[in-house]
């Protein structure tokens, strides 16, 4: 199951940036070992700043047929257990991709939320877009670690 994550906005270079392609790189070789792969960051250009064109951007470029995960602040709020097996069953039962959405400084439309398979919030505090983009990265890796029983993850 490939992995994609689109996320409005580019990434200028710092920290948050080696930090997000750090752990999609981390993922290429365990993700492979359970399924995963290969996993990209799409950035896309928002002109207008308006979340339902935000929104409807991100919805056009998913890629078609893919689980839509939606990052919301107003999303449930899994355990990495839960991520993971989600991540797993949608595996098992065949999903080709996931695609795993950003949006901008105002969050999510209501459109993309509805057409969401899952809406996840990565916590209850507010985090800058860019280091999101690196929570998550770090969450799918270590959903693949979980998934192939490496010990990166401890409970």
């Amino acid at each position: 199951m490939r992995l994609t994550i689109l996320a409005l906005g580019r990434a200028r270079p710092g920290p948050e940036k080696t930090l997000t392609e750090d752990y999609l790189q981390r993922l290429a070789p365990m993700g492979r070992g359970v399924g995963f792969g290969p996993a990209r960051l799409l950035e896309l250009e928002a002109r207008s700043g308006r979340r339902e064109e935000e929104s409807a951007l991100l919805l056009e470029r998913a890629p078609s047929g893919a689980k839509l995960v939606a990052l919301d602040e107003r999303g449930e709020t899994p355990s990495s257990l839960d991520f993971a097996r989600r991540l797993g069953r949608w595996r098992d039962g065949g999903a080709a991709e996931a695609a795993f959405l950003i949006g901008g400084a105002d969050g999510h439309a209501e459109i993309l939320r509805e057409r969401a398979d899952w809406v996840v919030s990565l916590g209850r505090l507010t985090l800058p877009h860019m280091l999101a983009r690196a929570v998550l990265a770090e969450q799918l890796y270590r959903a693949a670690s979980i998934l192939a029983g490496h010990p990166y993850h401890r409970e």
